[in-house]
């Protein structure tokens, strides 16, 4: 008996020797916690509203007199419950523009709410905003841009002192701030004009929101997609040479693809207007962006490894226009239709290679919905395929598949395959995939589906796979979204 139980033990730590718990070593470039934190995030609005909307204008010239901002029933709480029912998770609100005119009472300028005939003076767009953003659970970030046509020290050595102390204003006012948004438009008659101490700006946001990620052509955290119509490329990478831009860079085709092998972890944010433009204009209440147009707009986005930034234009009255919130609930709906059931789920998993025969790297994990686990291969293997397989068959046409961040983006190009008539057919295939890949698929129904990393810089790293069903024509979604 002595014997056969220390045979057992022999071939249980057999078993087990077998194993190699130990997780890859990161590859490249890896995102920060506060990067980390805002991949978390899909979708959020973007709030054009400002002197600009009163004025007619897009870039306003900084001399409009304050008493023309007079909004007559401004609510942001309307704001924020339209965001929320869309779906959306935050607001950014353009607290200062070219014109330099600010949503709240600033101490270093006249240019301000605080000189305006709304609510007599004592109004500030800010603090409604925080707190409309707290009563509905959104994070709120600020756009301030650097140019200011308003200042009288725009131009001179007193400048980004200026600009920093205003920043701080907004920074240590109204609670916590998700992201700040730094604009590097300006005029060419301005261009040169005033050289910004973008290291002091950094360092003013880092000191009062420390978890605040921020946006510029060239980060440090996000970058600009390169483009205002609501795409990047279907090759997508988060990282970039970031020494090699600036912000109002003219290389700004390439923000749209990233570098691959990268020196900077930098992922895109795509920031498209609703309407034509980016403010308010009665003559466009009739323009607004259809739904198949935003949809794909969603799928060039959010589906190809870029948060989604959708601008807002607020109207003359302070609200969301009744046509726009329409149009973003039609929005609400059309995803629902599609991602509210995940037939993944249903099915079951495995895979050509796991990382050290380990169950810690096991292809259930793809299945598990935990953000933390991974299926992985060992170093060496590159090029690896999971199979999914039902009890009957699915029918399906859309894709989702996400990386491991901490580890790096790896993934440069994979296929799938269905099975039909007794064989593997490849009914897709794409490239790069980062934090969130969707990959349009014709209609198929099956039992079975492979997906094969074809080509990948180090051992893929899947986090999480999605199987979903569009009740709509799948044909503009894997195209770039033009003008309307």
């Amino acid at each position: 008996m002595r014997i056969a139980n220390l045979f057992f033990l022999f071939l249980l730590f057999g078993v087990f020797s077998c194993q190699d718990d130990t997780p890859p070593e990161p590859y490249g470039a890896t995102p920060s916690e506060r990067q980390q934190a805002w991949h978390q995030m899909k979708y959020y609005a973007f709030v054009h509203f400002n002197m600009n909307t009163f004025s007619g204008a897009e870039w306003g010239h900084g001399e409009e007199p304050p008493s023309l901002f007079n909004p007559t029933q401004l609510d942001c709480r309307q704001w924020a419950r339209i965001a929320k029912q869309a779906g959306m998770e935050a607001i950014i609100i353009t607290a200062k523009h070219h014109d330099g005119f600010c949503l709240w009472d600033s101490q270093y300028t006249e240019h301000d709410v605080a000189s305006s005939d709304w609510r007599n003076g004592q109004g500030d767009v800010l603090r409604d905003l925080a707190e409309a953003c707290r009563e509905y659970g959104l994070k709120m970030g600020v756009y301030l841009s650097p140019w200011d046509q308003n200042s009288p020290v725009y131009g001179t050595d007193n400048y980004n002192e200026y600009f920093m102390n205003q920043l701080t204003e907004v920074l240590s006012g109204y609670g916590d701030i998700f992201e700040v948004w730094f604009d590097g438009a300006v005029g060419p008659e301005y261009k040169g004009k005033q050289p910004y101490d973008w290291a002091g700006f950094i360092a003013t946001v880092r000191k009062h929101q420390p978890d605040a990620v921020i946006f510029s052509d060239a980060g440090p955290d996000i970058r600009w997609v390169g483009n205002e119509k609501g795409f990047a490329n279907p090759t997508n990478w988060a990282t970039l040479n970031r020494d090699d831009y600036y912000p109002g860079t003219p290389r700004y085709k390439e923000l749209r693809s990233g570098n691959q092998n990268g020196t900077h972890w930098l992922p895109a944010e795509v920031d498209v207007s609703i309407r034509p433009g980016w403010y308010y204009h009665p003559g466009e209440d009739d323009k607004v962006k259809s739904t198949d147009h935003l949809e794909q707009i969603y799928y060039s986005s959010v589906g190809r490894n870029s948060n989604l930034l959708l601008n807002l234009p607020v109207d003359r009255r302070g609200l969301v226009h009744e046509n726009d919130s329409a149009a973003l609930m039609e929005l609400r709906r059309r995803l629902d239709a599609t991602f509210t059931t995940d037939l993944s789920a249903a099915a079951g998993v495995k895979a050509s290679a796991i990382r050290g025969n380990s169950d810690r790297f096991a292809p259930a994990h793809l299945l598990d919905d935990d953000p933390e686990t991974y299926w992985a291969t060992d170093d060496e293997q590159t090029t690896a395929s999971f199979t999914l397989t039902f009890d009957k068959p699915q029918t399906f046409n859309v894709l989702e598949l996400r990386e491991y961040l901490p580890l790096g983006q790896r993934v440069e190009a994979f296929k799938v395959e269905a099975w039909q008539n007794e064989e593997w057919q490849e009914i897709g295939t794409a490239t790069t995939i980062g934090n969130r890949r969707f990959l349009s698929l014709p209609v198929t129904s099956g039992e079975r589906l492979r997906v094969t990393i074809t080509e990948a810089m180090a051992c893929p790293v899947i986090n999480e796979v999605g199987l979903y069903y569009r009740p709509h024509d799948n044909s503009r979604l894997n195209e770039e979204p033009s003008e309307e």
